[in-house]
């Protein structure tokens, strides 16, 4: 198999979560700020045009985060990390489907629609207009979620999961577009400073 990598959140999510399985993964760094991913090349493996894509053994390729984290936690025998059950399971993907649509999905398009508007002008529909409201949702679903891990060690209990990775590696991400963690969030706080002392946090 192979990796598609580049620079950003989404990528950072599946590196962090192959490390944490163990897996050594080749890797072939794409040019995402030269807009390598929008060319005819890689759009053979992604018709999206996004990052990362794995190839597989056979040629074929996958895409989108959580399926290709869902197809290597499969094939190397289920762990916590998505679940060995179909409850767990069912609760991991639970928790990063609201992740993803309350939380990501506003943060991330909030950034594009303010701060990278003029990287994405010519590749997305942008709704400038709307980049604060799209902020303040991420915001108001982060203290929502802040209430929900109380007394928590993850945010599916005791099992560290994709749903941690992901909300690790894109808060991380919103630390660095003006979208920094509210101090007055102190689960998240403690749960992404636990995640940041991870040895695959830096994958």
């Amino acid at each position: 198999m192979k990796l598609y990598d580049s620079i950003g959140p989404n990528p950072h999510v599946v590196r962090m979560f192959i490390a944490e399985l163990g897996l050594d993964i080749e890797k072939e760094e794409v040019d995402l700020m030269g807009g390598e991913n929008r060319q005819a090349e890689h759009l053979s493996r992604n018709p999206s045009g996004q990052m990362p894509t794995l190839e597989l053994d056979d040629g074929s390729f996958l895409a989108e985060i959580t399926v290709i984290c869902e197809y290597l936690d499969e094939i190397n025998g289920n762990s916590d990390l998505i679940g060995k059950t179909p409850q767990e399971r069912a609760e991991t993907k639970m928790w990063v489907r609201r992740i993803d649509l309350q939380i990501i999905e506003p943060l991330t398009n909030g950034f594009r629609s303010a701060e990278g508007y003029e990287f994405f002008k010519e590749r997305l529909h942008l709704i400038p207009q709307a980049a604060d409201d799209l902020k303040a949702i991420a915001q108001e679903r982060l203290v929502w979620l802040d209430q929900q891990l109380e007394g928590k060690e993850f945010i599916c209990g005791d099992r560290l999961t994709l749903a941690d990775i992901m909300l690790y590696c894109f808060l991380n991400f919103g630390a660095t577009v003006g979208q920094p963690i509210d101090e007055g969030n102190k689960n998240i706080s403690a749960l992404y400073a636990k995640l940041d002392s991870l040895e695959s946090a830096s994958a």
